[in-house]
């Protein structure tokens, strides 16, 4: 007999249905195994899909489990706030009134709501030096020459990304990466490369991102939390910016408009979010 278990299809980092990136939510799925998680990411074949589970921590309002095509993961950005505006619709209260708790492989993230929009308080990052004969060969299956990368790190936010900043969010945009090369290129350890530029021409956004996974299965990021909050604290780091936040824009490249939110606070602490809108309603059948 089929099990019915509700199910959310999210647009994350954007108020327009299709603009953002998708994550889908399974909910009540304490009674499904690790294998059947990934046996249903791999079938939605989206950059992410999660599952709604109990908490074990008291603390906590739900536990999230993130699992990309291939792999299960400890933390991820977009399904944290995607999860978080489902886990909201579907009628689940917080414990404390505009503030959710996440309990995931990474530990405990905190939500905080403010009205249309979620943003959640990135994990510690950790910033490590890129092995120079790897960065040049990353920038090459970029397309790019090895001095056009103007800073970079490995950095870890829950999800470790090799991040460099380029020439600017045009040339950002122009990138043709080799993606079969950059997955060969991609260690174990680190979902990918992400890749950011300034933007000081406008006024909606400061910085172009792009994010590619392809050794998880997932070519090209739309709008992605985790390749963002690697961003933000690479930005923090060098001084780039000068600013107490800025906005981002991601996902042009793919017919997407995302738009991701970062606040710098003083105790050293970074929040990352932004809108998300709900595209898919329903039930999910399961054996």
């Amino acid at each position: 007999m089929m099990k019915q278990l509700a199910f959310r299809q999210v647009d994350v980092f954007t108020r327009v249905p299709f603009k953002g990136n998708p994550v889908a939510v399974v909910f009540d799925a304490d009674s499904l195994g690790t294998q059947q998680m990934q046996a249903i990411a791999n079938w939605t074949n989206l950059s992410e899909t999660t599952f709604i589970c109990a908490p074990r921590d008291r603390a906590a309002d739900y536990r999230l489990r993130i699992f990309t095509p291939k792999r299960e993961l400890a933390f991820a950005g977009h399904p944290t706030i995607g999860s978080a505006h489902a886990v909201l619709e579907q009628g689940i209260r917080p414990k404390t009134a505009g503030r959710l708790v996440q309990e995931c492989g990474a530990g405990l993230v905190a939500l905080t709501i403010e009205k249309e929009r979620l943003f959640l308080t990135l994990p510690q990052a950790a910033l490590r030096e890129v092995d120079e004969p790897l960065a040049g060969e990353i920038a090459a299956a970029l397309g790019i020459a090895a001095d056009a990368v103007l800073a970079k790190a490995v950095v870890d936010v829950g999800v470790s990304w090799i991040t460099l900043q380029l020439a600017g969010a045009d040339r950002v945009r122009s990138l043709q990466p080799d993606l079969a090369r950059i997955a060969a290129l991609t260690p174990r350890s680190t979902a990918g490369v992400t890749v950011f530029g300034l933007a000081p021409g406008t006024v909606e956004t400061q910085i172009e991102v792009r994010s590619f996974a392809p050794a998880d299965g997932v070519p090209e990021d739309p709008v992605c939390g985790s390749g963002n909050g690697c961003v933000a604290a690479l930005i923090r780091q060098e001084n780039l910016l000068g600013t107490s936040g800025y906005v981002a824009s991601q996902g042009g490249c793919l017919g997407r408009d995302g738009r991701v939110e970062v606040q710098y606070r003083d105790d050293g602490t970074i929040l990352l979010g932004g809108h998300a809108v709900t595209c898919v309603e329903g039930s999910l059948a399961t054996p």
